[in-house]
């Protein structure tokens, strides 16, 4: 007689997300690409009208500060002014709790009815959340507002994300001018792979191909600098 033995049961999987919320990864990959691009831009533009030396130096030194602050102050007043605002709703949510809890729970109910719960248990289920007041409000916030009450962005991270990640951007065409580069030759060969490292890295964490984003990314940045280039060697042989 041959007796089969049960197999074992393969063992659970879970599997986690990445923190889609915190409010930094926008403004850290808006900051490094728009400092990247928009002081490569500056620099071949002055390189085109001037030629390389102190001007580009300057010009680039000034491009890096002028927007990196630039971009902390309008991060910082963008995500302020919108955690403001969600403050203020949940606020005015937290006011219809305390001034009319059944009519809450009753909407509450009808969310859940809504969503495929028959009558009975969405009453329970709805129920048993308003019990707690503030666990009633978290859940209204949520479902009403979209937002998480307990994890709000922050404007000093999202000023201090793309701060540091404009000044590492624009840092990479003004480094071999700080050496004595005589012309844009390095400066381009860092900037085109600073742009296509970047696009390809930003890529992989939003998992999409890397070597799509990493292209499209030297295809904007390369474009903008060959078009400041030409502009500058146009203004230049017309005002010499």
């Amino acid at each position: 007689m041959t007796i089969e033995l049960a197999q074992p049961h393969s063992p659970e999987r879970h599997h986690t997300h990445r923190d889609v919320s915190g409010g930094w990864l926008r403004p850290a990959v808006f900051g490094a690409m728009d400092g990247l691009v928009s002081n490569f831009a500056l620099i071949a533009g002055v390189v085109g009208a001037a030629g390389a030396g102190q001007a580009a130096v300057l010009a680039g030194f000034a491009g890096l500060a002028a927007g990196a602050f630039s971009m902390a102050a309008g991060e910082y007043t963008s995500v302020k002014s919108q955690t403001e605002l969600m403050r203020a709703e949940i606020a005015v949510e937290r006011r219809e709790l305390a001034r009319d809890p059944d009519g809450e729970q009753a909407e509450l109910a009808a969310l859940y009815r809504s969503r495929g719960l028959d009558a009975e248990l969405a009453e329970q289920v709805a129920a048993g959340l308003s019990a707690d007041p503030e666990q009633a409000l978290r859940v209204h916030v949520r479902e009403e507002l979209g937002v998480d009450p307990d994890d709000l962005p922050s404007p000093y991270l999202a000023a201090a994300s793309s701060f540091g990640a404009f000044s590492a951007g624009a840092l990479v065409p003004l480094v071999p001018f700080l050496f004595g580069a005589s012309g844009l030759g390095v400066a381009v060969v860092l900037s085109v792979l600073a742009l296509f490292g970047f696009g390809a890295v930003v890529a992989r964490l939003t998992a999409r191909p890397w070597w799509l984003g990493g292209l499209r990314q030297l295809g904007l940045g390369v474009g903008a600098a060959t078009v400041t280039y030409g502009l500058g060697h146009l203004l230049g042989v017309t005002i010499a």
